[in-house]
């Protein structure tokens, strides 16, 4: 089966047109080597795939047929992908946060002191 059909059946991308950019762009190794779209997939292969920041690690146990539903997708891969991967989305999450949206203006006398008050406490410790 092709890798990127095989990521879009156990649902790591919503199209498969989706997952065919991905592998052009080299966001998915299979065995360590960047794949393109039509690289086979055996099971015992070891596929990671780059999404959302996130570094996933997947080994293939079998080949479906054809696209799964959410619960039945552990059925044909083991997911490997070490929990440290996901504790930097949060710390991205929380950054994201406190940005400033384009647009709002510039910052009010409250937010300069809420600036000031922080970049006080880091220097203190």
């Amino acid at each position: 089966m092709r890798v990127d059909k095989y990521l879009w059946c156990v649902r790591y991308y919503k199209t498969r047109s989706m997952a065919t950019r991905a592998c052009k762009k080299g966001a998915v190794q299979v065995n360590g080597d960047a794949v393109k779209p039509s690289r086979d997939v055996y099971p015992s292969d070891e596929i990671k795939v780059r999404k959302n920041q996130i570094n996933y690690q997947l080994e293939v146990l079998d080949l479906p047929k054809n696209r799964l539903g959410a619960k039945l997708v552990d059925i044909y891969r083991k997911d490997t992908t070490p929990k440290e991967a996901f504790e930097g989305q949060e710390t991205l999450q929380y950054a994201k946060k406190y940005y400033r949206k384009k647009g709002t203006g510039r910052p009010t006398k409250k937010d300069r002191r809420d600036l000031e008050d922080f970049t006080d406490s880091q220097n203190d410790q």
